[in-house]
């Protein structure tokens, strides 16, 4: 049964039997009846809470001032409202409900993304999803230039690759173009943020992915696959080239050194051969028998130094031959043929002026034949 209900006759809430009084005590007579048993009088003892209170309230107004900043952090203080002043990092105080301190990570790189369907420049659709990474340089432009600086540099993210985007073919998005896009972006992106001065620095701008639409995919794999295919062919080529191409220079080079000196042997011999033919003319006009069978005997011992035969003038008749065995010794090889010229003719001999002369195979011995006239 409710305290209140008819017929309740216990005690209500307040304390009051009978339920006769329905509101609450009297909180002066409470209050005095507190300060009763402290043994003091009223007034006395109003001074001294008073007193404790504001101890109190200061004590634990100066402990809720204290404040950390980390390493990486740094602090904005504004002071009623208004920009005060930036702190480091370390164990800081400030008085309550007069400053207020805003900490703000100044070292961590945050990222943000842009990502969507964007229409080329040849007017085909493509997905591109691309990531910014910035830090914040200034903790005061950060927090109070902008209302949202994250949010504008998404925005501003967003239009930039939108832009980008825009004024690029299909084809350079998805295959060599990319890093391109990524740096005409990059360079976009840093020139809309500029006026506005939020006191970012941006750290880095990634292409993370390029694709067709799914309805038109296979055909790009396809196209793709090819563009793979020809840039290996053209690797490939080139790698042949620098290898045909240094020994091919080489050859070409052996065979002009040799042209330049087969060319220069060829002029000097003729030189020469005009030098000899120049001091040889008058000698001829003075005795032209003597010259010319000097002439003769030159060219002949000029044939005849690589042979094994021997030319004799037998002018004599006689049928005995002085050998030169001393010389056919020194030359290392076999007996040289003596061949008798007929009388009064010069036939081939060896060079060493022997007689003619042939070996016997079966009693290993010399013997001499004499030409008859």
């Amino acid at each position: 049964m409710a305290w209140n209900e008819p017929g309740n006759q216990g005690k209500d809430p307040w304390g009051n039997r009978g339920g006769k009084d329905q509101g609450p005590p009297d909180l002066d007579e409470v209050f005095r009846k507190f300060s009763s048993r402290f043994g003091g009088g009223g007034g006395n003892f109003n001074k001294m809470g008073v007193l404790l209170v504001l101890i109190g309230a200061i004590i634990v107004w100066g402990l809720s001032g204290l404040y950390k900043i980390e390493e990486a952090e740094r602090g904005v203080v504004l002071r009623f409202g208004e920009f005060h002043e930036i702190v480091g990092p370390g164990l800081k105080w400030k008085p309550t409900f007069i400053d207020e301190v805003y900490p703000v990570n100044i070292q961590r790189v945050n990222r943000l993304n842009a990502s969507g369907l964007m229409l080329t420049q040849d007017e085909n659709v493509v997905t591109v999803q691309m990531e910014v990474q910035y830090r914040i340089e200034d903790p005061h432009k950060y927090l109070f230039r902008v209302t949202n600086p994250d949010q504008s540099l998404s925005e501003a993210l967003d239009s930039a690759l939108r832009y980008v985007i825009g004024h690029t073919t299909m084809d350079n998005i998805l295959t060599v173009g990319r890093d391109k896009v990524r740096r005409d972006t990059w360079e976009e992106l840093e020139g809309i943020i500029e006026p506005y001065d939020m006191g970012l620095r941006v750290v880095d701008v990634a292409f993370k992915e390029a694709r067709p639409p799914e309805e038109v995919k296979p055909a790009f794999d396809d196209a793709i696959a090819a563009q793979e295919d020809e840039e290996r062919f053209v690797q490939e080529a080139t790698a042949y080239s620098r290898q045909v191409e240094p020994q091919a220079r080489g050859r070409a080079e052996r065979m002009l050194r040799e042209a330049n000196a087969y060319r220069e042997r060829v002029v000097l011999e003729a030189e020469g051969e005009v030098a000899r033919f120049t001091q040889l003319l008058p000698q001829y006009e003075a005795a032209p028998e003597v010259t010319r069978e000097r002439l003769y005997l030159e060219t002949m011992e000029q044939v005849f130094s690589n042979t094994s035969k021997v030319m004799v003038d037998n002018k004599d008749g006689g049928s005995m031959f002085y050998l030169p065995l001393d010389k056919i010794i020194q030359g290392g090889g076999s007996a040289p043929m003596v061949e008798q010229a007929p009388a009064n003719r010069q036939t081939s001999t060896s060079s060493s002026g022997a007689r003619t002369t042939s070996s016997d195979n079966s009693t290993g011995r010399s013997s001499v034949r004499q030409g008859r006239n």
